[in-house]
C-alpha cells in the first residue's frame, strides 16, 4: 500500500517537474549555456596557467642543458691540463644537473600531455556551446510560434472560425439578386396578361408602334427642321 502511494507520489512529482521544465525551457537553456560558458572560461584560465608553467619549465630545461654542455667542455679542458681535481668536481656537478634535467624533462612531458588534453577539451566545449546557442535560437523560434498559435486560439482566430466565415461569405454571395428576381416576375406577369403580345406584334410590323425607338426620334427631328 505504502509502496503504491510512494510510486504515485513520485510519478506526480515527476509530471509536475516536467511541466515546470517545459514552461521554463528557454530560461533553463539560457542558464545551462551560461554555466557552460563559465566552465569554459575557467578551463581557458587553467590552460593559460599550464602553458605559462610549460614555457617556464622549458626555459629552465634549456638553460640547464646549456650549463651541462658548458661545464662538460670545461671538465674536458681540466683533464687535458691534468687538473683532475677540478674535473672531478665538475663531474659531480654535471651528474647532479643531469638528474635535475631528467626530472624537468619528465615534468615537461606531463605538462605537454595536460596542455594537449585540456586544449582538446576546450575546443570540444567551444563547439558544443556554439551548437547549444544555435539550438536555443531554434527553440525560441518554436516557442514564439507556439505562443502565436495559443494567442490566435484565445482570440478565436482558428482554422475552424476562418472556414466558417468563408462559408458564410459564400452563402451570401451565392444568393439570388432580389431586384433581378422581381424584374423576372414582372416579365412573367406581363406575359400572362398578354401585355407583351401587343409590343411583339408592333415590333413585327403589325399595327402601330407601341414604343418609341431611336429611329422614330431621329425622324421627328428631321421633320421639325423642314
Amino acid at each position: 500500500m505504502f509502496k503504491t502511494l510512494a510510486t504515485l507520489i513520485h510519478g506526480q512529482n515527476a509530471r509536475a517537474e516536467d511541466r515546470v521544465r517545459d514552461a521554463f525551457a528557454i530560461e533553463l537553456i539560457d542558464q545551462k549555456i551560461r554555466e557552460s560558458e563559465n566552465s569554459l572560461r575557467a578551463a581557458k584560465a587553467t590552460l593559460a596557467s599550464l602553458i605559462q608553467r610549460q614555457r617556464s619549465e622549458q626555459k629552465q630545461h634549456s638553460a640547464l642543458k646549456s650549463r651541462i654542455t658548458d661545464l662538460t667542455k670545461r671538465a674536458k679542458e681540466a683533464l687535458d691540463n691534468d687538473r683532475e681535481d677540478m674535473a672531478a668536481e665538475a663531474a659531480r656537478a654535471i651528474a647532479s644537473m643531469e638528474n635535475e634535467l631528467t626530472v624537468r624533462t619528465e615534468t615537461l612531458d606531463r605538462l605537454d600531455q595536460k596542455v594537449m588534453r585540456l586544449r582538446s577539451s576546450i575546443e570540444s566545449g567551444h563547439r558544443r556551446i556554439i551548437d547549444l546557442k544555435q539550438g536555443a535560437i531554434q527553440a525560441r523560434a518554436v516557442r514564439r510560434e507556439q505562443n502565436i498559435q495559443m494567442q490566435m486560439s484565445r482570440t478565436g482566430v482558428t482554422s475552424g472560425s476562418v472556414e466558417e466565415a468563408e462559408e458564410l461569405i459564400s452563402r451570401v454571395l451565392g444568393k439570388d439578386d432580389p431586384f433581378e428576381r422581381s424584374e423576372i416576375l414582372a416579365d412573367i406577369n406581363r406575359d400572362l396578361n398578354n401585355d407583351t403580345l401587343t409590343d411583339r406584334m408592333a415590333d413585327a410590323g403589325f399595327g402601330a408602334a407601341t414604343r418609341s425607338t431611336a429611329d422614330d426620334v431621329l425622324a421627328r427631328l428631321k421633320a421639325g427642321k423642314k
